[in-house]
């Protein structure tokens, strides 16, 4: 697991550069956006309405989520999908007996004033605007850098969906790093926040070789622990050995574990000297 974790970091970080160039340089070309993707100020779109090219209009959306559509003048689109907009031109030139049946399509033609921020135990934190439509949690975590080395697996993303408080925790090793990245590879709109927590750690200490913090893997036995450290010294007992743990109360239990008792987050592992 610790192989396969390793490769997933190393996958991002070399994703960070090309995402980067993605996001920073998609000016001047169309992406393909979903027609419940929210429009927000800044965004370029074109307006296109069947048989009627005179009322075509590729503008950008101002800081007051509008634009100035012919005939209609000033339109409120920020904060409303592509369908309502669509919807909303089209209503507008039917009552006002400009178009009979039109017809209107709303093509995003370039993302520019949606934001994302992410957070925690990424290389590069920060706020980062979303260019490229439809920018998935890999993206935006590729241009953050990719996750630290000190980062957990599960990231958590919080934002709006539907008018809704929205809330997500994506096991990254079981869903991006799978051979189906559909269910965790969530589409990441503005105004999430994406936060990597701290991974977790046990720490070993006496008659180890290298005693110190060390990344607690899935299922991670006692064994493996001291195998991550280097073993035992030559002085070094199993006998005796003992795990020091904080319970939910606050209180520190010591408990006598067997080489291949699971650890948990926050462990202490003590191996004493060897008396004989």
């Amino acid at each position: 697991m610790k192989t396969f974790r390793l490769g997933l970091f190393w996958l991002l970080a070399a994703l960070a550069p090309l995402c980067s160039f993605g996001l920073a340089h998609a000016q001047g070309a169309t992406q393909p956006v979903r027609n419940e993707y929210v429009l927000g100020s800044g965004d370029v779109i074109r307006v296109t309405v069947y048989q009627n090219p005179d009322l075509t209009l590729e503008t950008r959306v101002s800081e007051a989520g509008v634009i100035s559509y012919p005939l209609l003048g000033s339109v409120k689109v920020g904060g409303q999908s592509v369908t309502e907009v669509e919807k909303r031109i089209a209503d507008g030139l039917k009552t006002g007996n400009f178009v009979k049946q039109p017809q209107v399509t709303v093509l995003v033609v370039q993302v520019r004033g949606n934001q994302v921020s992410v957070l925690g135990q990424v290389n590069r934190p920060g706020r980062y605007p979303l260019e490229v439509a439809d920018s998935k949690l890999s993206d935006v975590l590729a241009v953050a850098g990719g996750v630290a080395p000190t980062g957990a697996d599960v990231v958590t993303v919080v934002g709006v969906r539907g008018g809704q408080p929205f809330r997500a925790e994506i096991d990254l090793a079981r869903s991006i790093g799978s051979a189906n990245r559909s269910t965790g590879d969530i589409q990441i709109v503005n105004g999430d926040v994406v936060w990597v927590d701290r991974a977790p750690t046990v720490y070993i200490y006496g008659e180890v070789q290298r005693a110190g913090a060390i990344r607690l893997e899935r299922g991670m036995t006692v064994m493996q622990a001291l195998a991550t450290g280097g073993g035992l010294t030559v002085r070094g007992t199993e006998k005796g050995m003992r795990v020091h743990r904080r319970g939910t109360d606050g209180k520190v239990q010591v408990l006598q574990p067997s080489m291949d008792d699971q650890l948990r987050d926050g462990d202490v592992v003590y191996v004493r000297e060897s008396l004989f």
